[in-house]
């Protein structure tokens, strides 16, 4: 079986500034990935390169074992803030993106309408954006996502502006729904205990030019409903200090 995805040796510059310096990364289909890094390490670049906003880079990328430019609209791309159109009702902006690509608004209804109950928004079909909590925002843009029936998930920090508990809550709200539907995704995030909690595997990259450190597998059980155990703790200390102190990373 090809894997999902594939990035072999990808470099990208801008101007004579390199952003991204060789990296090498796959996800399998399924699989649940993360990419962890400092700021402005170039995970967002990443995410441009993917989804077509980017040109001119350097290396190969391979989707279902061929070349990405072949594949046909394969991710739904799910950005750092719900975008909700705030003069759209909850349920028309969640079939946006069906809208989009050419479905009718009531056949994108009727598509998105069975999946409010799961989504944990029944009830608030015809509300506004504005009339949502934080949480609900997140979800009904997950759902706006995951509607669009792509055959990958690229999630740019989905949970980074919400408060720390809210936060908590959608994480493992997230772990249940990947339970349940075994989405490939790739995620990215600053958070360390997000990426063990949610991850099957972590790749590590480095500041700026970007560089993976590490790839680390997540042996942890599922499902997994605890953010904090002892197991995932060690995880957590072991990916800081290669965040913090890179060095010894780069040399192994």
């Amino acid at each position: 079986m090809s894997r999902r995805l594939e990035l072999r040796q990808v470099s990208k510059r801008f101007g004579d500034i390199d952003v991204l310096a060789g990296i090498t990364l796959h996800v399998e289909p399924g699989e649940f990935v993360s990419i962890l890094g400092p700021s402005g390490a170039g995970k967002s670049t990443i995410f441009k390169l993917l989804t077509g906003g980017l040109e001119g880079y350097g290396g190969g990328v391979d989707f279902d074992g061929r070349p990405l430019a072949d594949a046909r609209r394969p991710f739904a791309f799910m950005p750092q803030h719900d975008a909700l159109m705030p003069w759209r009702t909850v349920i028309d902006n969640t079939a946006l993106g069906l809208e989009v690509q050419g479905m009718s608004r009531k056949a994108a209804r009727d598509k998105v309408a069975p999946l409010f109950g799961e989504f944990g928004l029944a009830g608030f079909e015809q509300r506004y954006p504005a009339q949502l909590s934080g949480g609900m925002r997140q979800r009904a843009a997950l759902l706006r996502t995951v509607v669009q029936d792509r055959a990958m998930l690229l999630l740019d920090e989905p949970f980074g502006a919400l408060d720390a508990l809210t936060r908590t809550g959608m994480q493992r709200w997230l772990a249940m729904m990947w339970d349940r539907h075994r989405w490939t995704v790739l995620l990215i995030t600053h958070d360390v205990r997000e990426a063990v909690f949610l991850s099957d595997r972590i790749y590590v990259l480095s500041s700026r030019p970007a560089r993976v450190l590490r790839e680390i597998a997540i042996p942890l059980p599922r499902p997994r409903t605890d953010l904090v155990s002892p197991e995932a703790s060690a995880i957590e200390a072991d990916i800081l200090d290669t965040l913090l102190d890179p060095q010894p990373a780069q040399r192994t």
